[in-house]
């Protein structure tokens, strides 16, 4: 069985998180976001990954009413793209090192916090999705020194990469990473030589997308016959499989599920007590895996 706990940004967190994308779908059931955040606290979530441009901000405004300090919850958030309403995606990017100061402001504003415990800064590099045009391609190097002194100044606990390269996490590693965000499943394992320099380096891998899936295009890790073979053997769902696949895989593998629906969360939670034996990592570990690069529209 893997261990139900992880050391990260200095502190020792349940290995399954909550995903706070999700919660924008209940924008005008605002009373229901609400208890399924604190209904994540009750099922023992430690970390939760948000961002200002989730829900143009609701994902913030539900945290900051429900979190208190002594909850003791890490909160990580996300700069390197901004809310775009009525845009399609729903964001622009903000790349450039003052687009970034000022997310990480709006973010402490949102949250209402003097200080965020982790930044991931969303790179794009890497994965399905948008690639930065014009002058929003910007060097890697002039984005950590403005993150290291956001740092220094105590805005920032710890810094974070999110959809980034080998060589660029890599080139990182001078200014301090507590975290990569890629995305990876069981399906998708295009970034195994960077979990492995992760697990190295000690590291936390918080893989979004974690069962595949999430544009048309890529593959599912439900979609496979072996993951299905696996659940019907231990009497749980599929997605369960998947998830709990992960967290066997590597010891420093974090989840962060992202649901609307108290049930779901109920089953993402549970998955940390799944235990897969030699056979069944060995039936799964032989899935194929398909590339991610999956460009959005």
């Amino acid at each position: 069985m893997t261990t139900p706990t992880a050391p990260f940004a200095g502190r020792t967190v349940f290995r399954i998180g909550y995903g706070a994308l999700q919660l924008e779908r209940l924008h005008d059931r605002r009373g229901e976001a609400v208890a399924l955040l604190r209904r994540a606290l009750e099922l023992g979530v430690g970390h939760v990954d948000t961002a200002e441009f989730y829900g143009f901000g609701f994902a913030n405004d539900v945290i900051r009413e429900v979190l208190r300090p002594e909850d003791g919850v890490l909160v990580v958030t996300k700069v390197g793209a901004d809310p775009n309403p009525g845009g399609h995606p729903p964001l622009r990017l903000a790349q450039r090192p003052e687009q970034l100061r000022a997310s990480v402001e709006d973010n402490l504003r949102s949250l209402d916090v003097d200080r965020l415990a982790v930044v991931n800064l969303r790179r794009l590099d890497s994965g399905p999705g948008l690639r930065p045009q014009g002058d929003q391609v910007v060097d890697l190097d002039d984005q950590l020194a403005v993150m290291t002194a956001l740092r220094d100044e105590g805005k920032i606990g710890a810094i974070g990469l999110s959809s980034v390269t080998l060589d660029g996490l890599r080139r990182a590693l001078p200014a301090g990473v507590t975290c990569v965000q890629n995305a990876y499943s069981l399906v998708s394992r295009d970034d195994e030589d960077m979990l492995e320099l992760c697990t190295a380096e000690g590291i936390a891998w918080v893989p979004f997308f974690p069962l595949g899936g999430a544009f048309p295009g890529l593959p599912k890790a439900t979609d496979e016959p072996a993951v299905h073979a696996v659940a019907e053997s231990l009497g749980v769902t599929a997605s369960q499989v998947g998830l709990a696949w992960l967290l066997h895989h590597s010891p420093n593998v974090l989840l962060i599920p992202g649901t609307a629906d108290a049930a779901h969360l109920e089953a993402n939670m549970a998955a940390g007590e799944i235990t897969l034996d030699t056979a069944a990592l060995a039936t799964l570990d032989a899935v194929k895996s398909r590339s991610n690069e999956v460009p959005l529209g």
